[in-house]
Parts: structure tokens; C-alpha cells; sequence
């Protein structure tokens, strides 16, 4: 097949942060209910999708100890595949995957990588289901696909799937320091020193413990138990300004005003911590490419 703009496309894949996370609770069935804020930022993997003349789908490069069947993005491609819009088209593609975001560093990589790939093949393959339809495909995937599907920062409640779009929110420039650890969100979440009682806030209190560095992250000291990279990473950190983790690790992340003054920190770090400078963002890059910056 012949490369056409109809027929390939190559789509970011933003990483996000939780800019806060209070755990409130946990039901019956084991989930815990939740508060957080994401946002995105400018930086993160890059797909790149070919149509197929045929039903297949390829993945390259493969990725180490994970099968191609157990990849996210693979698995989003299945899950439209198997969508009844689907029937009678062709919807094969070949998808080449540019990993920059470390795995295990709760920058959502994986998520963002799923749902890059609902959002492109929904448009190649002319599926035309709406972000609400491939929100409601994506959760089954993962807990934090519709918030990259739908593609805004936004406050997130219950365990994660009730949100509400923040357009206005402050987009800072970010440190993003990534430790050589990798953190498990299973362990984390089942650890009996997580805290599970953390005041619920409404969303407008939250809004402005995040402007007065009074929110915080609620897995960040069973992390760091866990993990002493992840700790030893946020003492760094601490040392220029109020240090957060995200998700649940390993990456930990400061804010600032401006790039320059994220410049001026990061040349202090030491030369073997990776990490990286970005700017936040209110609308995910995949947004920003496949629907105009709107």
C-alpha cells in the first residue's frame, strides 16, 4: 500500500502527572476511591499507524517480557476490531511505537499508548464512534485510558472514571526526575500502611491546595518505603522546591513559573538521574494533532 495522508498517521502519546492524589476509601470490592488532578504534558512516546490491506495487525519493535497479545496497545487495537462498527471493514494496521516514558514511572505511558491507538485507528479505519464511546471501550483497559481519550486535564473522583474537564488550570513548566526503580501499583495499593482516609475535598478546596502546595500525594510514603530510590529522588527534589511524586511512582516531579527556572534546577541534579523538562498542558498532543488545537 501506498503511504497517502488517508491511509498513515503519527500521533503522540503524552505522559500525564497527578498533580495531586488523596485516597478517600476503599469498596467493598477492593478499589479505592479516589482524588486526583491530571494534567499532561509535552513529552512522552510517539506511534505511528499504517493501514493494512488485511485484517492484520504487527507491533514494532516487540517490547522486552511483554507478548504481543499482552500489550495495551494491541489490546486496543482488538477491542475496535471487535467493535460491531468494525464489521465488514478492513481494519488491519501496521504500528511502530517510539518509547521514550520509562515503564513503572506513573507517567501513564501505557494508558496514553492505548488510547493514541483508539483514537488514531478510530479515524483511519473511519470507525466513527465519539470520545464518550471509546471512554467507555478504554476503562476496561485501564483505569486512567479515558482521561487520554478524552484528552483534558481534569479533576477525577470514585476510582478515577467520574472526571470533570479543568481547561483553566495553570500550565506550569515541569522537573521530571525518573528513578531507577520501578514502582508496582498493586503492591502499593494493597499495602496495609497506605493511607485509605483522607479527607474528601471538593474540588474547588483542592484547586486551591494545589496553587498552596498543601495537597499532596497519598501512595508517596509507601512508595518510598518500598522503593528508597523513589525517596532518596523526592529529598533531592525537596531541596529546590515542594517535590510531589505521581501516580504511584517512581517519577517525582517539581513545578515552576518558567522553563528557565526548571533549566537552572535541572543542571544542579546529578549528570545519572534521568529526567526531563516539559510543559504542562490542558489538552493532550494527541488531541492537538488529530483534532486541531481546539
Amino acid at each position: 500500500m501506498t503511504n497517502t495522508p488517508s491511509n498513515w498517521i503519527t500521533v503522540p502519546a503524552p505522559a500525564k502527572l497527578n498533580l495531586m492524589l488523596h485516597i478517600t476509601g476503599q469498596r467493598s470490592d477492593g478499589y479505592h476511591e479516589l482524588q486526583t488532578i491530571f494534567q499532561f504534558v509535552d513529552h512522552g512516546d510517539e506511534l505511528s499507524f499504517r493501514l493494512r490491506d488485511d485484517n492484520k495487525l504487527t507491533l514494532s519493535p516487540a517490547v522486552d517480557g511483554v507478548n504481543f497479545e499482552d500489550n495495551l496497545i494491541t489490546k486496543a487495537a482488538r477491542s475496535l476490531q471487535n467493535h460491531p462498527q468494525a464489521k465488514d471493514k478492513v481494519c488491519g494496521a501496521d504500528i511502530t511505537l517510539e518509547k521514550i516514558l520509562p515503564m513503572g514511572g506513573g507517567l501513564g505511558g501505557g494508558s496514553s499508548n492505548a488510547a493514541t491507538t483508539m483514537l488514531a485507528l478510530n479515524k483511519l479505519w473511519q470507525l466513527d464512534l465519539s470520545l464518550e464511546e471509546l471512554a467507555v471501550i478504554g476503562v476496561k483497559l485501564g483505569a486512567d485510558v479515558p482521561v487520554f481519550i478524552k484528552g483534558q486535564a481534569c479533576w477525577a473522583e470514585g476510582v478515577g472514571e467520574l472526571i470533570t474537564p479543568l481547561p483553566d488550570l495553570a500550565e506550569n513548566w515541569f522537573l521530571v526526575a525518573c528513578p531507577n526503580a520501578h514502582s508496582d501499583t498493586k503492591e502499593i495499593f494493597s499495602h496495609k500502611e497506605l493511607t485509605r482516609d483522607s479527607e474528601i475535598l471538593n474540588m474547588r478546596h483542592a484547586l486551591e491546595g494545589q496553587a498552596a502546595n498543601t495537597v499532596r500525594n497519598d501512595c508517596q510514603l509507601v512508595a518510598s518505603k518500598l522503593n528508597p530510590e523513589i525517596g532518596k529522588t523526592l529529598n533531592l527534589l525537596n531541596k529546590f522546591g515542594s517535590a510531589k511524586m505521581t501516580g504511584t511512582g517512581a517519577c517525582v516531579f517539581l513545578s515552576f513559573a518558567s522553563e528557565n527556572k526548571a533549566t537552572i534546577v535541572a543542571s544542579k541534579l546529578p549528570a545519572e538521574l534521568n529526567a526531563f523538562i516539559a510543559k504542562g498542558t490542558n489538552l493532550s498532543s494527541a488531541h492537538k494533532v488529530l483534532f486541531g488545537s481546539v
